[in-house]
């Protein structure tokens, strides 16, 4: 079976993440020829480029395929992406992320691939953006699902949110939680050395986010309801792992609040490297507006840390009320800082949520389960086609 992969850039992030251990992963199966295209990766975030490019020949990048909306580039890339899939023949064509789904999708019906899988890591359409750029996002959906054979989402919510736009029947969807490897989050400790080199002391209670500086991730709102409780909890310290675009701002708006010293930025850290991030901190916040469930959730309650999230799209599905933490409603600031403030008095709580959580994700988010459950719809999706894998 020769299965390709198709993101629009192999950037740090959840999707991206995903995206290299499944084809990794899919390595390891008996029978199976698997390769990925990418458009060029570049800006703070950092890359995962290196980790593919161990690997002679799995990757091929397409310059042409970029983030933005750029006519003439991305009537290229639908070009170049049908001339390599006609070249590589694969049985099956899996795409990621918003651009690549799109022209990933129409370059492998043009080029008469059986099947084509899309995989929906986040909504490209819904309220956190106008109305002018949901009905173009949403239409060019309606269109690449006609070249849709099925979709994988990794929460159920995205399945909901494209049904109730008129895309794709229910059969066509597959939820497949976005697994990793949960060894190094299973064993990571509170490793005071890495706290002192960080400026954070033993007694500091340490909430945690790891996410990129980037919009809509829920930085500024995480700020704010820091602001809020630091007064009644002069011993907590912010810590922000991951890089991005900004960073300028978020630091403008750290000075504005009067709470330079207590944010920590890491700066870009290495994937295998947040784990060791993720063992000093006391609890997780994701104040995010939009993705469809974000692996710093599952990542932090593999660590045993409880998780305080916005309720957007699938976080609920992860972060539940009381169980493995707190869901707040999205905007809602001040609940936000009251239930940090409720774990940092309450550590009898936190060790109860993070208990609950590490067994949650135990069962459902080990990447072996994940690439498992793919594989195993490509082969049912090939059967009911007649491909032989």
């Amino acid at each position: 079976m020769r299965v390709t992969h198709i993101i629009t850039r192999l950037v740090i992030g959840g999707a991206q993440e995903n995206t290299v251990a499944t084809v990794l992963g899919l390595r390891q199966k008996s029978g199976v020829e698997v390769s990925l295209i990418s458009g060029p990766t570049s800006g703070p975030e950092g890359t995962l480029e290196p980790e593919i490019k161990k690997t002679a020949g799995l990757l091929t990048l397409v310059p042409e395929l970029v983030r933005p909306v750029h006519p003439l580039k991305d009537f290229i890339a639908l070009r170049k992406l049908e001339k390599i899939l006609r070249e590589q023949k694969p049985h099956i064509v899996h795409t990621h992320s918003g651009k690549a789904g799109i022209l990933g999708r129409l370059a492998a019906r043009r080029a008469g691939v059986p099947i084509i899988i899309h995989h929906i890591h986040g909504p490209s359409f819904g309220n956190f953006q106008g109305t002018s750029a949901n009905f173009i996002f949403t239409a060019a959906e309606k269109y690449a699902a006609q070249a849709t054979s099925h979709f994988f989402c990794s929460a159920g919510a995205m399945a909901r949110l494209y049904l109730a736009a008129g895309i794709g029947k229910p059969e066509m969807f597959t939820r497949i939680f976005s697994g990793f490897t949960l060894e190094p989050y299973l064993n990571a400790t509170n490793d005071l050395a890495l706290r002192k080199q960080l400026g954070l002391a033993e007694e500091h209670f340490v909430i945690g986010k790891i996410a990129r500086l980037f919009k809509l991730k829920g930085h500024a709102d995480l700020l704010a309801a820091f602001a809020g409780i630091f007064p009644q909890l002069p011993q907590a310290r912010l810590l922000f792992v991951g890089d991005g675009a900004l960073r300028g701002d978020l630091e403008n708006q750290v000075r504005a609040l009067g709470l330079h010293g207590k944010v920590i930025f890491t700066g870009l850290v290495p994937p295998g490297e947040v784990p060791r991030y993720a063992g000093i901190m006391d609890c997780v916040a994701h104040l995010s507006a939009r993705e469809a469930l974000s692996r710093a959730l599952p990542q932090a309650l593999a660590a045993g840390k409880p998780v305080v999230a916005y309720d957007f799209d699938g976080a609920d599905e992860v972060c539940i009320e009381n169980e493995t933490g707190f869901l707040i409603r999205t905007g809602d600031v001040e609940n936000a800082g009251q239930k940090l403030l409720q774990l940092a008095r309450q550590p009898g709580l936190r060790e109860q949520l993070g208990r609950r959580g590490r067994k949650f994700v135990r069962e459902n988010f080990p990447v072996e389960k994940m690439v498992d459950d793919q594989y195993n719809v490509y082969l049912k999706l090939a059967a009911e086609r007649g491909i032989h894998a």
